[in-house]
């Protein structure tokens, strides 16, 4: 599964000082099988994550999760995946 934040040298540089100030823009997609939450980012707009967001979607398709839901949103993961049991 990728794992990619914003692309590019001083983008990606830019993106975890964001980041580290809590501004950063995340993907955070929920499965309900496997009943998980992934984070994938950071990113330094809203605009950048909407982009890269269909790529982690597929990703999981492929790997026949259910349930997919995705959303865009500010915040600041300690995990980048949680798995609920």
């Amino acid at each position: 599964m990728r794992n990619q934040s914003a692309t590019g040298g001083l983008s990606n540089r830019a993106a975890e000082f964001v980041n580290q100030l809590g501004l950063a823009w995340w993907v955070q997609v929920t499965t309900q099988q496997p009943k998980c939450t992934y984070y994938f980012g950071p990113f330094l707009s809203a605009q950048a994550a909407q982009q890269a967001l269909p790529g982690y979607v597929e990703d999981l398709e492929v790997e026949q999760a259910q349930g997919i839901k995705a959303e865009i949103k500010r915040c600041k993961p300690t995990q980048l995946t949680l798995e609920e049991f």
